[in-house]
């Protein structure tokens, strides 16, 4: 990437389309970061490039990936020399009926919710081990504390994550890399678009973003965000099976 010797902070983000990792790169941006850009969609990659110069980002490069393509991460990490920050934040919100009538569905939004991100993972970590510093932040979900019947695939592919980062975590903070667990809630993204949510659980992902960066920068281990989704799940994950399996959520 250009102008090295400029950038307060050289980031990387995959899944730069997301709602909540655009505003994330806003916030970045107003600090004079360089970026490199990693999502399906060129013209959306663009747009968010153009932004960002426009609020201060230094330099911007992207790249257009499927992420579900492993052979891509090597040629993704070789784009970049060192890493300040990298954002994981790629994924779908899968249709849970589809994936129990459909193997090849369920599999497949299996791999793109947990496999990719652990295959990406595990070639990052070994880059930021060498490195010797730098952040890893990965979007896990607060879906992943206990499987519901309406997300339960979605659930495990997130429990899988939160999992792998926590021993992620314990691995290279021997090696002063700091590893931080993202666990939204309810958030406001076209992802989460006409679902029958309650309005007050719901929020924006200008907000998600502020916790994230925060997080961060106290080098946080792991955050739910908003903070009441602690509570939340924590009532969540005590109730007695024999309940938990009657509730319709």
């Amino acid at each position: 990437m250009n102008n090295e010797s400029i950038a307060t902070k050289k980031i990387l983000i995959i899944g730069a389309t997301s709602a909540i990792a655009n505003s994330c790169a806003k916030i970045w941006a107003t600090e004079k970061s360089q970026f490199l850009l990693v999502a399906r969609n060129n013209e959306k990659l663009a747009q968010i490039a153009d932004d960002l110069k426009v609020r201060g980002a230094v330099d911007v490069e992207t790249i257009k990936a499927d992420m579900n393509n492993f052979e891509m991460h090597k040629e993704i990490l070789q784009r970049i020399s060192t890493i300040d920050i990298a954002l994981i934040a790629h994924g779908t919100l899968p249709n849970q009926q589809n994936c129990q009538e459909n193997v090849a569905v369920a599999l497949q939004e299996f791999s793109s919710n947990a496999l990719s991100v652990i295959s990406f993972l595990t070639l990052l970590a070994n880059k930021m081990e060498q490195q010797k510093s730098g952040t890893i932040a990965v979007i896990s979900s607060v879906a992943g504390d206990r499987g519901r019947a309406s997300n339960y695939l979605y659930g495990s592919a997130k429990a899988a994550i939160t999992t792998f980062c926590s021993g992620l975590r314990a691995r290279l903070s021997k090696s002063n890399v700091h590893v931080l667990t993202i666990k939204p809630g309810f958030v406001a993204t076209p992802m989460t678009q006409g679902l029958a949510l309650p309005k007050i659980l719901v929020a924006t992902s200008d907000q998600v973003a502020k916790d994230i960066c925060n997080a961060i920068t106290k080098k946080c281990d792991s955050i739910y965000t908003p903070k009441f989704w602690f509570l939340i799940m924590l009532i969540i994950k005590n109730i007695p099976e024999k309940i938990f399996k009657k509730l319709k959520f």
